[in-house]
């Protein structure tokens, strides 16, 4: 039996809540981020991406292609908590469903064609998300996630598209390689400096030669290209936290290898998070003795999931929390209270510099492994 996966995105989900509070807001051009020339853009509306404004965008760059725009600064607990009415819609009709981000889900709704007719079924679905929970969505239905997901980009804004098995190629071939998910600004350049603009033209390279310069990362490109994703949907279940411990050979007491130890495990966390596309806003930091007794202490911090923010707190917590200045045995780390949100969501004050590297660390460790580059630790601080 052909797969059917469906792709369902909430339309420029940041905006849509503030319009939700705010109907002065609709027809008008929004920005959510930072408000110092030194942010960037975490989400903005259609009307504020019509004069070239979008996500990841230096603000001051924003700011002077849309000197009109409303600027908002943003609320994660009240996008989470929307997004959580949208996912118990979803799971309540859906046979299997994976929440991708904050604001996407994949539906496998394989077989459903024998009883109803899936694409009258989304639509169905789309329409009673829309008037229980007043968000726009739009929805792609395919025979696999990177077709469902392009055809969702097709589709919108709060729009509807199913691409047949048959016409999965014509679909595919006359659109930008941009539209291809996994492609960034790097892989983008790359291929236009081959010559490749049209997913059709990078159907055709020698998969070969796409891993030659793209390491194992070019194969799964390729594929996409020609509409092949063996990828399942996975069932959603919620992570209440991710974390980390290291017990040491020997006891210790040397502070320069504790924070070296927690840097390690802060980084390596934050890289798995970002890859989960989450955020977290609580640091734990957990130290056990010599003599077996276990301490930790907390604090709560705006959502992140970037290593310079959270282990400063990590270090503050370990300073704190090290009170007996007897031998270590055991160190760890906790971030909990997750949302999902894109990786800029928290970088409403960031600067564009911090963005890029954070992107460019992260392409490399997805290619390579996380030990394949890291940030130097100050101990300093």
């Amino acid at each position: 039996m052909q797969s059917l996966i469906a792709h369902m995105d909430l339309d420029s989900f940041f905006v849509s809540v503030e319009r939700l509070e705010n109907s002065a807001l609709k027809g008008k051009p929004v920005i959510i981020g930072g408000f110092s020339d030194r942010g960037v853009v975490a989400s903005c509306s259609y009307e504020a991406r019509s004069f070239g404004v979008h996500a990841a965008m230096p603000t001051k760059l924003a700011r002077r292609l849309c000197p009109q725009a409303i600027w908002i600064r943003g609320d994660m607990d009240k996008y989470s908590k929307l997004s959580h009415t949208v996912t118990e819609i979803i799971e309540e009709a859906a046979p299997l469903v994976e929440k991708a981000s904050i604001d996407e889900h994949y539906l496998d709704v394989t077989g459903l064609d024998r009883f109803f007719g899936t694409y009258k079924w989304m639509h169905e679905l789309r329409q009673r998300i829309i008037n229980e929970s007043g968000l726009p969505i739009s929805f792609g239905l395919s025979v696999n996630k990177t077709v469902s997901k392009i055809a969702t980009g097709e589709a919108k804004p709060n729009g509807e598209k199913e691409v047949q098995e048959a016409f999965v190629k014509p679909f595919l071939f006359p659109l930008s390689i941009k539209k291809i998910p996994g492609i960034g600004d790097k892989s983008y350049h790359t291929l236009r400096d081959m010559g490749i603009v049209y997913i059709e033209t990078l159907a055709n390279m020698p998969i070969e030669l796409l891993g030659k310069v793209m390491g194992e990362n070019g194969k799964v490109i390729w594929e996409k290209a020609n509409g092949i994703d063996n990828r399942p949907v996975e069932p959603y279940h919620e992570q209440k936290s991710i974390g980390s411990e290291r017990t040491f050979e020997t006891d210790t007491t040397d502070m320069k290898l504790l924070q070296h130890t927690l840097a390690k495990m802060v980084q390596d966390i934050c890289f798995d998070m970002r890859k989960q596309n989450k955020l977290c806003a609580t640091v734990t930091v957990k130290i056990r003795y010599s003599d077996f007794q276990t301490h930790t202490m907390q604090k709560s911090i705006p959502y992140t999931a970037y290593d310079h923010v959270i282990l400063q707190a990590a270090k503050e917590l370990l300073a704190k929390v090290y009170d007996r200045r007897l031998l270590i045995r055991l160190i760890g780390v906790k971030l909990s209270k997750l949302v999902y949100g894109a990786q800029q969501i928290d970088l409403f004050e960031d600067s564009e510099e911090l963005v890029k590297l954070y992107q460019a660390l992260d392409q490399i460790k997805f290619w390579y492994g996380k030990k394949a580059v890291g940030k130097g630790i100050d101990h300093r601080k």
